[in-house]
């Protein structure tokens, strides 16, 4: 008879390791902060229990990352993200080292040292794409992007946050690809492109509707506002004030920082809620103090002139905007996007007041702000498919609100200052489609020409100097030894000599000339009215200037660059664009032959006798 089994207890679930408890908090930190945080506490509690150096790491980097958002004192963050760095470089976690580092940075930049955070996140760069995961990725280009948007470099911010968007997979839901829409659609407001900033902003509050993260919601929210502000729609801004307001102010919504009830107040007073105005600005008061930033206290600054001017107290509103000038400059300088507020209704004001002069003055100051505007965001390399289908999306825009507004009454009336808001928003699409034009023939690092600009501009330039009678010079110039440049002191320190050398070729060179990014550390120079000696010595000065340029950077100082040039020009050569342009290439090659930090002008009577490593070309200088 066999034995009978002892019968079971109750099934125990198994307590989770803490290394998975802490994994699961970062992985939801997006998605259920509240949850995240809590995981992270009982994962750190247990991982120091049993000493898991590996967890404790991943648990207070979670945590340290909920404490700076939810706006703990910035010193507990930065403690345990501190303390998250050295548990990973205990564990040999390379990806956790990684991440602190990066997130130690984003600190950093959160208390204005944007340059210093950079020069820690860029050495990150290369290994991060490398060894981090989907989304983690994309947290690394974000910071990275966030320090060039701080420092003002909007195109470089826009390239890493495409990026870092392509990178975090949108199919595991894990709630980051809304950050980027978030931060992708302030930058876009800030440049003043509000409907392309709406277009993100709503496609990140359409996923923040699969997760739960007051502190997300609201921040998109309160862009939101900013942008339908821009657009003049505070109407439909008025939902997302009460959304904003229904969100909690504690640890579980949006935290004690990023309330923006300046905004709302603003929106309030535009749309002709003058008590819920008035209550917003005395919150706004409150939880500012003194410690708004800039863009904050000018903010404040114009909604606290909508309500005095709703109140017939113009000439009080004019006083407390003139007040926020200040704001607009300096070392905490804000946004391009609030000075461009505050100017415009002080223009607004004091035309409401019959003081004409002030009135121009700070219409001018706006317009000047405004084009300034523009113009970063034409520098900025959107992607080419979202604006090639910009009109498009703003028509059927337009025919999804006339749909709607047709059955009520308040369309009947609006409808048409709603096709002429429409109609001027595709005016200026069409106008930033023809600045982008502009910018896909620049290079972005140089601001130099690029080969496509070269191959449209040489045929016509060479039939022009032909139909003349003149000259047309081309040179190619090669920097000397520049993969060295890049393998001693690094590709960050290779793309600053390229950019100041750009800058180098448009201070020296006439207007008449043009300069071109050939490809990598190459350039091309078209010089008309000139011939290869002329252009020989122009290239000598440069060349002497180029010598005396002294870089420094963290690994060592870098001088006495040099480049080694050919040139020809088109009386020289056969009629022919290609010949031309193999002539100075050819001119090049022979410069790097005979020790580089040479120009060597292509010799056509030469031709004939060149045989096979042998030189055929004529004038060098710098042997």
């Amino acid at each position: 008879m066999p034995l009978m089994k002892p019968p079971r207890g109750p099934r125990q679930s198994p307590v989770p390791a803490p290394m998975r408890q802490a994994r699961a908090a970062w992985r939801l930190q997006y998605r259920d902060s509240r949850k995240s945080l809590d995981l992270a506490e009982r994962a750190c509690d247990r991982a120091l229990a049993i000493g898991d150096v590996g967890a404790e790491g991943w648990a207070r980097i979670t945590r340290g990352l909920h404490f700076m958002r939810y706006g703990h004192p910035r010193a507990l963050a930065n403690a345990d993200l501190a303390r998250a760095k050295e548990c990973f470089d205990a564990a040999a976690d390379e990806a956790g080292s990684i991440l602190a580092r990066a997130w130690i940075a984003r600190s950093m930049l959160l208390d204005g040292a944007a340059s210093e955070a950079l020069e820690l996140l860029l050495p990150l760069r290369e290994p991060g794409l490398r060894v981090l995961r989907e989304e983690e990725r994309g947290m690394l280009l974000n910071n990275i992007a966030g320090c060039h948007s701080a420092l003002g470099q909007s195109a470089q911010a826009f390239a890493y946050m495409y990026q870092a968007l392509r990178e975090t997979s949108a199919a595991r839901n894990r709630g980051f690809d809304t950050v980027l829409y978030n931060n992708i659609g302030f930058e876009l407001c800030q440049l003043g492109d509000s409907l392309e900033a709406l277009r993100y902003l709503d496609q990140g509050i359409d996923r923040c509707a699969q997760v739960a993260n007051p502190r997300l919601i609201g921040t998109l929210l309160a862009n939101r506002l900013a942008g339908l502000i821009e657009l003049g729609r505070p109407g439909d801004a008025l939902a997302d004030v009460e959304r904003l307001l229904a969100i909690p102010a504690d640890a579980d919504g949006r935290g004690a920082a990023g309330a923006r009830f300046e905004t709302m107040a603003i929106a309030a007073m535009r749309a002709g809620k003058a008590d819920l105005g008035a209550e917003l600005i005395t919150r706004a008061r409150a939880t500012l103090g003194a410690t708004a930033d800039a863009d904050e206290a000018i903010e404040l600054a114009v909604a606290t002139a909508e309500l005095l001017r709703a109140r017939g107290d113009r000439r009080g509103a004019v006083s407390v905007l003139e007040q926020a000038i200040p704001h607009t400059t300096g070392a905490a300088a804000p946004g391009p996007r609030t000075p461009c507020l505050l100017y415009r209704m002080l223009a607004d004001v004091n035309e409401e007041l019959g003081n004409a002069a002030p009135a121009l003055a700070h219409l001018r100051t706006w317009q000047q702000l405004h084009e300034d505007r523009m113009q970063r965001a034409s520098q900025a390399r959107f992607q080419a498919a979202a604006l090639q289908t910009e009109l498009l999306r703003l028509r059927h825009e337009r025919d999804d609100i006339d749909a709607r507004r047709r059955s009520s009454e308040r369309a009947k009336v609006s409808l048409e200052a709603i096709n002429r808001q429409l109609s001027q928003k595709m005016a200026e699409v069409e106008a930033l489609q023809t600045a982008l034009r502009e910018q896909a023939v620049r290079d972005f690092l140089t601001g130099l020409f690029n080969r496509r600009y070269l191959n449209e501009v040489l045929p016509s330039m060479l039939a022009l100097a032909e139909r003349n009678g003149e000259p047309l010079a081309l040179a190619i110039i090669d920097f000397d030894h520049f993969k060295a440049v890049n393998d001693v002191h690094g590709h960050a320190a290779g793309d600053a000599l390229l950019a100041e050398f750009g800058r180098l070729l448009v201070d020296r060179l006439r207007k008449s000339d043009v300069a071109c990014r050939y490809g990598g550390e190459e350039f091309c120079l078209l010089m008309p009215h000139t011939d290869a000696p002329s252009g020989r010595r122009k290239l000598a000065d440069l060349q002497d200037a180029w010598r005396a340029k002294v870089f420094k950077f963290a690994s060592g100082s870098l001088a006495g660059c040099t480049f080694s040039a050919g040139i020809a020009d088109s009386h020289l050569v056969p009629r022919s664009l290609d010949a031309l342009l193999q002539a100075a290439d050819t001119a090049e090659i022979d410069a790097k032959r005979r020790g580089r930090d040479r120009i060597v002008v292509f010799d056509t009577n030469r031709i004939s006798r060149r045989v096979e490593g042998s030189s055929f070309l004529g004038t060098v200088a710098g042997d």
